[in-house]
């Protein structure tokens, strides 16, 4: 059996997030100057969204709690998910990495939320 993560840093889960809130990082770099308070600020916040839930969820003392913020991460994602489809429609570059990443994210939590309710503690 595996031991219990020590910090949010050691879920999988958070690990994979970071990675897709790095992409959409990079991704928003080549989005055109004139939507930085527009699709490029809303893109990142939604991105850091999923990765910041996780991690403060994880602190979190009861079940319910922590899959409250687990459940909000999974919206940040979804709202993410948008965001890209509008990028990739708008042709400002390439969602290839960010897509293959959000699909590796979108898997994990409702395995995470399904682990939290059944365990002891």
């Amino acid at each position: 059996m595996r031991e219990p993560a020590k910090r949010f840093e050691d879920l999988v889960v958070w690990q994979k997030a970071h990675q897709f809130v790095l992409a959409v990082y990079r991704l928003t770099q080549s989005i055109p100057r004139s939507e930085v308070y527009g699709l490029s600020s809303q893109f990142r916040r939604a991105a850091v969204s999923i990765a910041a839930n996780i991690a403060e969820g994880f602190r979190k003392r009861g079940r319910a709690d922590k899959v409250r913020f687990l459940n909000i991460a999974q919206g940040s994602l979804e709202e993410s998910r948008y965001y890209l489809i509008l990028a990739n429609d708008l042709e400002y570059g390439d969602v290839s990495e960010s897509t293959r990443l959000i699909e590796e994210v979108s898997k994990l939590p409702g395995g995470y939320m399904q682990a939290i309710q059944n365990s002891d503690s």
